[in-house]
């Protein structure tokens, strides 16, 4: 993996917000127009009810910070409660896992190192084993969401 040269400014207006292929949380890369290939930074907008994939990584560190409302996650066996400007540093092989079981969105900013590209969306990688970040079902909603379905159902107009 090259470092970058120089620098990149990274502006709001330079983010482009979708959802999430499984589970459809609004998140933004920062860096995807940057070509790094040692971090990997991304915003990710947790509505009221919903989680994020339960997944772990194969060399990947992530810190995860939250920026607005108080964030909830599962690390393994344990559920973490992290206030407004806390973090938590997670391993690559802990299955870990962010929720919102509030009434409020969640905010977090989620920055991983080193990028594991073989798993980007468009990588010439063939035949990676999902089952290697995605060891059970990814989609699997901690006890704390009991009852609710998340991804919301597509709506057809």
């Amino acid at each position: 993996m090259k470092p970058i040269q120089g620098y990149h400014l990274i502006t709001p207006d330079d983010l482009h917000w979708r959802p999430s292929n499984l589970m459809k949380i609004p998140n933004a890369d920062f860096l995807e127009r940057t070509g790094s290939e040692n971090l990997a930074a991304r915003l990710w907008r947790l509505p009221p009810r919903s989680a994020n994939t339960l997944h772990k990584h194969l060399r990947q560190e992530e810190f995860y910070f939250v920026l607005e409302g108080t964030g909830r996650m599962r690390v393994g066996d344990a559920t973490l409660t992290v206030p407004r400007h806390g973090g938590v540093l997670v391993g690559p092989d802990q299955l870990r896992q962010v929720f919102n079981d509030t009434d409020a969105e969640v905010l977090w900013l989620i920055v991983g190192a080193p990028e594991e590209l073989e798993f980007l969306h468009g990588s010439k990688s063939t035949g990676m084993d999902l089952t290697l970040i995605y060891p059970t079902d990814p989609k699997q909603l901690p006890r704390e969401l009991a009852g609710v379905q998340w991804p919301p159902p597509a709506t057809t107009e």
